[in-house]
């Protein structure tokens, strides 16, 4: 907890000083998300084991803690990148930082938040979500991809071949019908109103944060505003994209798709980039164990491993013809194991 607590509270810390005084900060606050992650994690092995019970309080502690900095940091990203303090440049590092802070951290944060039981918490981790134009993930993410993962019924599983700029845009549409048609059933069968249809929440939620970067910063304010939201979505899709590529469950003789089992799920044992993203890398014990707090979740000895950390696997899914020589036959060697 000490090391997931230093990995993503100083980038919070370094954006926000970037944001006041630019310069330096700037430079630092970049450098956090992108060259330290990735030189930590070549330069220390290690595999941090699972974290005891007594720790589990200080988890969610964190989660509200992260929640909260992020929605303050990127209101004051929001103003300063649509106003006249900074550089062009200092603005360009801000933009860059708190993209990839909301992108890897907050979506990651968001994705333990709506798994844990306390309403105020799910709330929260929609916040969070709706804060990077990913509302609707809130309900598909539980209502569809866990249920669903490796079959042709989950918009959020990745196809062999299929390349990223493919997926993220049926992943996108297919996750918003879907979670949206989830949740008018369960509507239905509970007989609330439809003002209470969580897609409302998320549409009213997203209009009334456009109203605020209105409020901070003008049109320029809702264009940033909206640019970093989908800066943060499109790493949402890369980590779907590269945590499930390939992978697919087998049809049981019933027609129904077998258990979801460790194998479907692709792994990272790298540590930094594990710490800043929450362990959300240790996929295959999440799915398999959903409610499971961050801290506590392990790395399955035999489930597929990434050759690189997620962070720099998603760079590479930018390159298809890339992508596709190094994870190609990974996964078929994957599939003829079953």
């Amino acid at each position: 907890m000490i090391l997931i607590a230093i990995a993503t509270l100083a980038p919070l810390a370094l954006i926000g000083a970037a944001a006041l005084w630019g310069g330096v900060w700037a430079v630092l606050a970049l450098a956090w998300m992108t060259a330290v992650t990735v030189s930590l994690d070549i330069l220390v092995r290690r595999v941090p084991s699972a974290s005891p019970d007594a720790e589990f309080p200080v988890a969610n502690g964190l989660s509200v803690l992260l929640a909260l900095g992020h929605l303050a940091v990127l209101g004051l990203s929001v103003r300063v990148l649509a106003g006249p303090g900074l550089t062009g440049w200092d603005k360009a590092g801000v933009f860059i930082a708190m993209g990839l802070f909301a992108g890897q951290v907050s979506n990651s944060n968001a994705h333990e938040l709506i798994h844990r039981g306390n309403r105020g918490l799910h709330a929260l981790g929609m916040w969070v979500y709706i804060s990077n134009l990913y509302g609707h993930h809130t309900s598909a993410h539980v209502l569809i991809h866990h249920r669903h993962v490796g079959t042709r019924d989950d918009p959020n599983t990745a196809r062999l071949g299929e390349s990223f700029y493919h997926f993220a845009g049926r992943a996108w549409r297919g996750s918003f019908r879907a979670g949206r048609l989830a949740e008018t059933a369960r509507l239905r069968q509970t007989g609330r109103p439809r003002w209470r249809h969580p897609f409302v929440q998320y549409l009213t939620g997203t209009a009334t944060l456009v109203a605020v970067a209105l409020w901070l910063g003008g049109a320029s304010g809702v264009l940033a505003f909206a640019a970093l939201g989908v800066f943060a979505s499109l790493q949402l899709l890369l980590s779907d994209y590269v945590q499930h590529y390939g992978l697919s469950r087998d049809l049981r003789p019933d027609g129904k798709p077998e258990p979801i089992a460790d194998r479907h799920s692709w792994n990272s044992p790298h540590w930094f980039s594990s710490a800043l993203m929450l362990n959300a890398p240790r996929h295959s014990d999440h799915h398999a164990h959903p409610g499971r707090p961050y801290p506590a979740l392990r790395m399955p000895p035999d489930a597929p491993m990434l050759p690189r950390s997620v962070p720099v696997m998603a760079c590479v899914a930018l390159y298809p013809a890339l992508w596709r020589r190094v994870m190609d036959d990974r996964a078929r060697r994957w599939a003829a194991t079953r």
